[in-house]
């Protein structure tokens, strides 16, 4: 028997007709993206208007080119705008992530501060600094608020052997230094130098993660492991990062298989990854210390912060810079773009070491508060977010919120810094000297083979502070041999390795320099009793190594007017 099909009352197809109305009306109100198109014709009405009424005649193109960056400034730090003459810049700079010269730039609070110097580069030849701002570049002023990275680079660009003028301002120095840099070939090694430090213990200098990076980390590892490196000391201080693939292939190398390295996450899910190890890594049994200082950020901070909550790791130095912010690139219809924030880094433990960038202006002085406040000299002083506590893979405590603080936290050495040293260093005066010894030298030492035959024949170091002090007289400033005393080994180190990079490159520079180095030294004396056995289970409580003070504490005023 067949049976008729029921009738649907005829209301139901009416009432789905309403919700789905009524749905899209309500999605329509509570949609994102009706809150912009509303505010995008709240602001062609307000151009629309400058346009026809304004009583002046006004270039709406710079008016908005001007207005973009301070919308963003009320985001983060980090997320920025960049012209279209910005963006090719960089672009035509991403494998080295360095503007033009050897220096990394970056503009906030209408100042250009140097964020990074790379070791060896032309301005670092001439003594200029991380820390340092410039103010003005070929006697023409750069400090306001239309200044623009764009332009400041345009001014930095151009043929190699030309110079240029830059003046600076250090906080050490009370009136503005002048430093002319000779433009030229700018080192593109990321791994500046890889040595033995003892028979054991292999040294590696990594200064930023650049495309390359990975590929001459293992490079610099195997060469290590063939002169018989059983354990690795990784230097990343004054590293500001760069690309994050390069630093989770490196902590691959070091991790057991399936652990953390890193992960990210963002308001959407599009933006949450995560990376583990593989179990692969060459390296997975080598005792390493990692070496980081206030200036190691981001990717430096991925790679430190999977070797500590992996337990893999012994961290030695002070605490990191704090960045935790990952930015995608989206590019404009004019060929402009931001770079804007759109997820958070976390390490193994679930941490965000990201610091707070909610108070304004402070966040580019954070660095220099450190100094003001002891930081640098006692980990009682280090300021730690006690609500953002996680614990490794084994066990121990550690914190976000701030950088990675270390295991072993070296303070800084201020025992040979007096006012002489910091009138000859702010002057540049150690590194014209190192260049002027060459020249007048070069015959014999390019005979040399390597750095060890040059510190043979090197003059005693009697002979070398003398001449420095006569050279040093010789450009304005009068010797004092109270002080020049007190720094004589500092002075003489320093000139011998800048000698020794002038001719046989960084290679040659960090063998010499880390002779006198605390944290090195610190870290080679942990490595020797075996502290950074896998896996590490002593408790993370910054143990402060004893340290003689000098009679003045002045060298790193320079950091207190810092921006970046």
């Amino acid at each position: 028997m067949r049976t008729q099909p029921s009738r649907q009352p005829i209301w139901i197809p009416l009432a789905i007709s309403i919700v789905i109305v009524a749905g899209l009306f309500i999605g329509n109100l509570i949609s994102p993206n009706r809150y912009v198109a509303d505010n995008d014709r709240k602001i062609n009405a307000i151009l629309n208007l400058i346009n026809q009424d304004y009583v002046d005649s006004t270039n709406l193109n710079d008016l908005v080119e001007m207005s973009i960056p301070k919308i963003l400034s009320y985001l983060d730090p980090h997320t920025i705008y960049l012209t279209a003459e910005e963006f090719k810049a960089s672009s035509e700079n991403r494998d080295s992530l360095l503007s033009d010269m050897d220096i990394q730039i970056e503009i906030m609070n209408d100042t250009v501060g140097i964020v990074e110097v790379v070791s060896g580069g032309p301005s670092a030849r001439v003594g200029i600094m991380a820390g340092d701002r410039i103010v003005s570049i070929n006697d023409s002023s750069i400090v306001g608020e239309n200044v623009t990275k764009g332009a400041v680079m345009k001014k930095l660009r151009g043929p190699i052997g030309s110079k240029v003028k830059l003046g600076i301002k250090r906080a050490n120095a009370a009136n503005t230094l002048t430093f002319t840099v000779t433009r030229g070939i700018v080192p593109e090694n990321t791994v500046e130098a890889s040595y033995m430090i003892d028979k054991n213990t292999g040294y590696i200098k990594v200064n930023q993660f650049g495309r390359h990076t990975y590929t001459e980390f293992m490079e610099a590892m195997k060469s290590l492991e063939d002169q018989g490196a059983k354990r690795y000391m990784i230097d990343l201080r004054g590293n500001g990062g760069g690309f994050m693939e390069m630093a989770i292939l490196m902590a691959n190398e070091f991790l057991p298989d399936n652990v953390p390295i890193v992960s990210t996450k963002g308001r959407y899910k599009r933006n949450d990854n995560e990376a583990w190890s593989d179990g692969k890594g060459a390296y997975q049994d080598a005792e390493v210390a990692v070496l980081i200082d206030a200036f190691s950020a981001s990717a430096s901070e991925i790679f430190a912060g999977a070797l500590q909550d992996n337990d893999r790791g012994l961290i030695v130095g002070c605490r990191s810079y704090g960045k935790g912010l990952v930015q995608n690139e989206f590019i404009l219809p004019d060929s402009s773009a931001i770079r804007m924030t759109t997820a958070r880094y976390y390490t193994p433990s679930g941490r965000c070491i990201q610091k707070d960038y909610k108070s304004g202006n402070e966040y580019s002085d954070e660095v220099a508060e450190r100094y003001r406040r002891g930081e640098m000299d006692n980990p009682d002083s280090i300021k730690v977010d006690k609500s953002q506590k996680f614990t490794t893979a084994h066990g121990r405590t550690v914190y976000g919120g701030g950088g990675i603080i270390p295991d072993i936290f070296v303070p800084r050495d201020t025992s040979g810094v007096t006012h002489y040293y910091i009138e000859v260093e702010n002057a540049g005066l150690l590194q014209r000297y190192a260049f002027d010894y060459c020249n007048n030298n070069r015959q014999s030492l390019k005979k040399m083979t390597d750095y060890k035959q040059f510190l043979r024949m090197a003059p005693s170091d009697e002979v070398l502070i003398d001449s420095f002090a006569d050279y040093a007289q010789a450009n304005g400033i009068t010797p004092r041999w109270y002080y020049i005393n007190i720094s004589r080994d500092m002075i003489v180190t320093k000139i011998k390795a800048l000698i020794a990079r002038d001719i046989f490159g960084s290679q040659a520079y960090y063998p010499i320099l880390n002779r006198n180095d605390n944290t090195v030294q610190q870290a080679l004396k942990a490595l020797n009793k075996h502290k950074a056995v896998f896996p590490i289970t002593e408790s993370l409580e910054p143990k402060i190594i004893a340290q003689e003070r000098g009679i003045l504490d002045l060298m790193y005023d320079r950091f207190k007017n810092l921006t970046l």
